[in-house]
């Protein structure tokens, strides 16, 4: 993803700097008490990427994550009490909605995604220093609606439409991450998007074609205008 951002900055003509600190399967939390060290300097932007359920071990139940997300907001203002924090509302799992074992398993597979949206917006509302969330998961809903992106990937991918997750059917394939790339960097930047137009160069090099890179910018585009 800051691949993608930095990439997008270039192309707009904007000049970022981006820098990534993350552990596989792990939350807020973890970050705030094991990486404080790398996360403790000045930053102007900062985005917080929870874990897909929030907590391992209730999942949807949003207490551990927002209080981490506040320890952190609270670490990187004392840096810069200008910098902004926003939390990155994520996508529903296709393997926690269409196997059994969980809390989503049967719903609409655009249910679990609304639910960490909820959350996330709480925490933000909630927790001094967080600035608002930015609404990836409702841009997988938009896509999966208008029938961009497939539904289900445990029955193929119907044809025209884009599947959305890795083989594992929990984290985004080229064209999801490319999508939440998009949400992220508009939200983040104020640019609008669409204007990265069918020559993006990312998109192509993720193997999109034109057309497929154009759908996905307007839906991240139309997702940014009606969440603001």
């Amino acid at each position: 993803m800051p691949a993608l951002f930095r990439a997008f900055a270039e192309q707009a003509g904007l000049d970022w700097t981006v820098s990534l600190e993350t552990s596989p399967g792990k939350d807020l939390a973890f970050h705030y008490a094991n990486r404080r060290a790398v996360i403790d300097r000045r930053w102007d932007v900062v985005i917080l990427q929870g874990y897909s359920t929030l907590d391992a071990a209730r999942p949807g139940d949003a207490t551990r994550h927002g209080e981490a997300a506040g320890q952190l907001a609270a670490l990187v203002r004392a840096r810069n009490p200008q910098a902004s924090v926003k939390l990155v509302e994520t996508w529903s799992r296709a393997d926690l909605t269409y196997r059994p074992g969980s809390r989503w398993s049967g719903k609409p597979i655009t249910a679990m995604a609304r639910d960490l949206a909820r959350a996330n917006r709480k925490v933000a509302r909630t927790t001094p220093g967080i600035a608002g969330t930015i609404p990836v998961g409702s841009a997988w809903n938009r896509a999966i609606a208008t029938r961009v992106a497939d539904a289900n990937p445990y029955d193929g991918i119907d044809p025209g439409t884009l599947g959305l997750w890795a083989d594992d059917h929990y984290h985004g394939s080229s064209a999801g991450y490319y999508l939440e790339a998009l949400t992220i960097f508009g939200r983040v930047t104020g640019y609008d998007v669409r204007r990265l137009g069918a020559q993006e160069r990312a998109a192509a090099d993720l193997g999109l074609t034109g057309q497929q890179a154009v759908a996905l910018q307007r839906i991240a585009w139309t997702t940014l205008r009606r969440h603001r």
